[in-house]
Parts: structure tokens; C-alpha cells; sequence
């Protein structure tokens, strides 16, 4: 979601509400036509109801006035309740007498006695199972740049459930491929949620993630996308990874917190921050109490999970789970609004912690520079089979994608050094300019030829400098004046749209010396050099109106 409001919210699942019962009206239907309207009950459980009952006489006040306690610390909880249920078997069996499937109906019946126990409790008493209130919320402890060696980083503790996020940005190339049966793509935003067996105190084997994992990291993926800076304002690809360290409800709502705390600490611009809270039900006849911020023992025995993320101004995702036929819009108002303000309390202790992003990334985050260059310019810049653009990244220690859209070429020149960015960034500009006259460029001695030296004053571009335009003067050879690998300014003079060739001038860029006459040198025909002053045209005999080029002949004028 957008960051809407509660009551918008609430509208629309009253609209969807309404929808929904047009779909549940025509299964109805569907199942008159069938015939088929009976109902088949069946259970393959085995009951004790004398065992049950002796269990509720005997357990539940004393499971009672121990929810009433308000014990924050779980296993002291889990430890107390364990003892009553000992205590009972203790009283009534021996090991003999107790064998499993007394011990299994035993199990099965205290559960139940625990659990309408702590729910009247909370009915009757307006108290938690840790002695919250009702609304309630959790002692908070966070920090941020908790692993300084990574982009970013936070840690958030809401009671005993504890995240620690990290958040690493990239370049292009590390954005995830999206390749379904309908929708194919990348995504630039990632975020994994890692819930090991050591959270809970369990010991058992790290395997493939589960579909809970999934799940919760996605709903965490959603909260956080909405507020994320535009593709130009950030063109890194983002993943933020959540490890649980410790779990006592809500872990997912704490990998919001965790996660958006890391971003803003990568330097992240983040629109807003983010938070969520998880609320809960307990309800008995007309009875109800809605929870902030529940405990595992909470969303267990209760009726409701509600996930609530957003920002101080609306939400942006939610998830909830329900164990009861349905809710009034009145427990759902009531819920959404005791979300807002647990939210809200929780911004203000992120706030306290990190009340904006950092100004700039931390010096070791690779730096992405974007340029835009005309779409006929990407197969110039990669050259044939990559040559050009591996040469570029490898010389300047960069990482370089290109991407075509419409008709430009999208740049992403990312390093860790701005002089390598920089540098790589020069070489792509050069590649794609197109020389003009008068232009002036440093240029690069290729190769020295008989007339002249052919020059590469810019990537691929190579012009010939003529032996006259070295400099002022008509000097008979460039040897000696100057050696492959040489650079210096050149000036481009004019084009030969005949072959192609672009012509270079070292002299255009020299001050004249004072008083210098060019005197251009007779050039030699065939066997010239030798008296007569009349000329042939070149493509005709004994022309003399001026047509074609003259040519000075010893023998009165020969045709060439």
C-alpha cells in the first residue's frame, strides 16, 4: 500500500467484504443444484472427558494466578507453566501407571486448560502474560553501524526479539532476474529474512528456506519498497539481509525496523521510515482485548495476528492471521488504530537512534556515476565481442553496464575510486564525439609515413597529419621531429568526404612567426623541374583556358 490511512483501509476491505459475499453466495447455490448439502463430521481423536475435567479442577486457577504474574522472561514462563502440569502428573501417576497414551492425552488437555486460563486472565485482569497493558509496547534497544565493514547496518531489540540487518548496495549486474510464467524482468530491491533454529532455542539442522521465511520476508520486502528513492536519485541494486538472533513474536515486524535502519544507515535516502508492530486478539463471547506488540505466547494462544507496517503518515503493508470465524469492523478499527499508535512510538525510538539518512555512503560502498549516449554508440563502446568495454574496465578498475532504452544507451560506471569513475567516464564521452572542425584534441603518434603521421586523438579515431601541418616551415621529413607514442594537441582543419579521412593540424595551434612568407615549393611532374612555363590540361591536349591543373614540363607541355 501507498501509505493510506486506517479508515481507508478499513473501507476497502468492507468493499472487498461485500465482493466476497457475492462469491460465497453463488458456491451456495452451487452446492444446492449438486444435492449435496449434508455435513459429515468426523474425529479420529480417542477423548477422556473424566481426565479432562479432573485436569481443568485440578490446573486451571493455578495456571490462572500464574498468567497473573506478569513474568517477562519466556523461559521462566515456559518453566512455570511446566511445573504446574508436573505437579498434576506427580500427584496421579506412577511411572508404571503412566504410560504414553495417558501421557499424550495429559499434554493435550493441559494445553487447553493453559490456554483458557491466560485468555480469562487477560479478559478479566486488562493484563498481558508479562504484565504489559494492553497497548503496551516492549522495552526497545537499537543501534546502528553495528558491523562497520559492511555498507549498512543495524541492530533492533524489542524484548526478547531481536534483528540484526544488514544492507548492501551494488551495480546492475547484482539485480535479481525475475522470470515467470507471466512476468519476466529484474528487481533492484532484495531482502532475505534468516530465522535459524538458535532464535528459539532449538538445536537442528540449517537447511533450505522455508516457506515461513519466505513468507515473512516478503511481507518485510513490501513494507520497505514503498518508501525507496527513484532509480536516478539511487541506481544502486539494494539488498538487505535480516538475521534473527532471537525470537519471542513478531520477528518479522523487527526485520521493518532492522531493515529500515540499516538502509538509512547505508545512506540510503529513504522518502520516510518505517516500523511495524504485530497486534493480537483474545476474545470470549462478547468479551475482546486487542494486544500491541504480542508475545509468541500471545499469538499461540490467542485468536489474532496482525501485522501492521507503515510510515508516521500511512501503511504500507500488512498481514494478518485469524483463528476465529471473523471480526466486527469494530475489533478491526480498534486493532488499526492501536497499531498507529504503537507505530508511532516506535519511529520515535528510531528517530532517537537515526533520525535521517546518512548524508553520504561510507567510503568503502562502490560510487555509480550514469550517463546517457546516443543508442548508435553502445556497439562503439563494447566493441566487437566486448574488447572495448573489458579493456576500458579492466585499464581503469571499473565495473561498466549498459542498457538500451528508446534511444539512448543508460551508462552505470560504478568503482570505488572517483578517479577511476572519472577517467572511464572520459574514455565512454570520447568514444561517442563526433569531431567537428575547429575542434581541438590530444592526440597520439600511431604511425610516421612518408607525407605525414597518422594520429589517434580519440578512441577508434585515427586523422592524418600531413608533413606541412607540423609546423610553420616546410621541414622535408618528420623524422627525428617526432617518434611513435608522441603526443600533442592537434586541431582538426577540414574532412575529406572522399575517402573518409580527417585531417590534423599541429601548425593550426602555433603562433605565427613574424614576418613568415609561405612560399609553397613547385611540385615535380614527370621528368619537370626543367624551363618551359606552358602547360597541357591534364585531360586534354594543348588546353589553355584554365581547365583542369597546370603542370610545369621540360619538353613545352606533355600530357601526364
Amino acid at each position: 500500500m501507498k501509505e493510506v490511512s486506517e479508515d481507508v483501509m478499513l473501507n476497502a476491505l468492507k468493499a472487498a467484504h461485500e465482493a466476497i459475499k457475492i462469491q460465497c453466495r453463488v458456491l451456495n447455490e452451487l452446492t444446492i443444484e449438486t444435492g449435496k448439502q449434508e455435513k459429515r463430521e468426523y474425529c479420529h481423536e480417542v477423548n477422556d472427558e473424566e481426565l479432562r475435567e479432573r485436569i481443568r479442577q485440578a490446573v486451571y486457577q493455578k495456571c490462572y494466578d500464574f498468567s497473573k504474574q506478569g513474568i517477562a522472561n519466556k523461559h521462566q514462563r515456559e518453566d512455570g507453566f511446566a511445573a504446574i502440569k508436573q505437579e498434576f502428573i506427580d500427584a496421579n501417576y506412577t511411572e508404571e501407571t503412566l504410560t504414553d497414551e495417558v501421557k499424550f492425552m495429559i499434554d493435550r488437555y493441559y494445553h487447553d486448560t493453559e490456554r483458557e486460563a491466560m485468555r480469562d486472565m487477560v479478559l478479566n485482569e486488562r493484563t498481558r502474560l508479562d504484565g504489559r497493558q494492553l497497548d503496551e509496547i516492549r522495552p526497545i534497544w537499537c543501534e546502528t553501524d553495528y558491523l562497520p565493514s559492511a555498507h549498512g547496518s543495524a541492530i533492533f531489540t524489542r524484548g526478547e526479539t531481536q534483528s540484526l540487518s544488514t544492507c548492501t548496495l551494488g551495480t546492475k549486474l547484482d539485480e535479481q532476474k525475475i522470470d515467470g510464467a507471466v512476468i519476466e524482468g529484474t528487481r533492484r530491491f532484495l531482502l532475505h529474512y534468516n530465522f535459524p533454529g538458535f532464535a528459539t532455542g532449538e538445536v537442528k539442522r540449517s537447511g533450505s528456506t522455508s516457506r515461513r521465511e519466505v513468507g515473512h520476508g516478503h511481507l518485510a520486502w513490501r513494507a520497505l519498497k514503498e518508501v525507496l528513492p527513484t532509480e536516478e536519485d539511487c541506481p544502486y541494486t539494494i539488498r538487505v539481509v535480516s538475521d534473527i538472533l532471537e525470537s519471542n513474536g513478531s520477528s518479522s515486524m523487527a526485520t521493518v525496523c532492522a531493515g529500515c535502519m540499516a538502509l538509512m544507515d547505508a545512506g540510503v535516502k529513504l522518502r520516510k521510515p518505517v516500523a511495524g508492530i504485530a497486534m493480537g486478539l483474545i476474545s470470549k463471547g462478547d468479551k475482546w482485548a486487542v494486544l500491541s506488540d504480542i508475545l509468541g505466547d500471545e499469538d499461540h494462544l490467542g485468536d489474532m495476528d496482525f501485522k501492521v507496517c507503515g510510515t508516521r503518515d500511512g501503511i504500507t503493508a500488512c498481514q494478518m492471521d485469524i483463528k476465529v470465524d471473523g471480526l466486527s469492523y469494530d475489533v478491526l478499527a480498534k486493532a488499526l488504530e492501536q497499531a498507529r499508535q504503537g507505530r508511532l512510538y516506535i519511529l520515535d525510538k528510531i528517530a532517537e537512534t537515526i533520525p535521517a539518512p546518512r548524508e553520504d555512503y561510507k567510503d568503502f560502498v562502490p560510487r555509480i556515476e550514469q550517463i546517457k549516449i546516443p543508442k548508435d554508440f553502445i556497439g562503439a563502446v563494447i566493441g566487437k565481442g566486448g574488447e572495448v568495454i573489458q579493456k576500458i574496465q579492466a585499464e581503469t578498475n571499473t565495473i561498466i553496464n549498459i542498457e538500451e532504452e528508446g534511444e539512448f544507451g543508460i551508462v552505470d560506471v560504478a568503482s570505488q575510486n572517483k578517479d577511476d569513475i572519472a577517467a572511464a567516464l572520459k574514455w565512454i564521452k570520447d568514444i561517442c564525439t563526433v569531431p567537428e572542425v575547429g575542434d581541438v584534441f590530444d592526440a597520439k603518434v600511431v604511425s610516421i609515413v612518408e607525407f605525414g603521421a597518422f594520429m589517434e586523438f580519440l578512441p577508434g579515431k585515427e586523422g592524418l597529419m600531413h608533413i606541412s601541418e607540423y609546423e610553420w616551415g616546410h621541414p622535408e621529413t618528420l623524422e627525428g621531429l617526432i617518434h611513435v607514442g608522441d603526443e600533442f594537441q592537434v586541431k582538426v582543419i577540414a574532412f575529406d568526404e572522399k575517402n573518409g579521412k580527417i585531417k590534423l593540424s599541429r601548425k593550426a595551434l602555433l603562433p605565427k612567426p613574424e614576418g613568415y612568407q609561405d612560399e609553397k615549393p613547385a611540385r615535380n611532374g614527370n621528368g619537370g623541374g626543367r624551363g618551359g612555363d606552358r602547360g597541357r590540361d591534364r585531360g586534354g591536349r594543348g588546353g589553355d583556358h584554365g581547365h583542369g591543373e597546370r603542370r610545369s614540363s621540360g619538353d613545352g607541355g606533355r600530357r601526364r
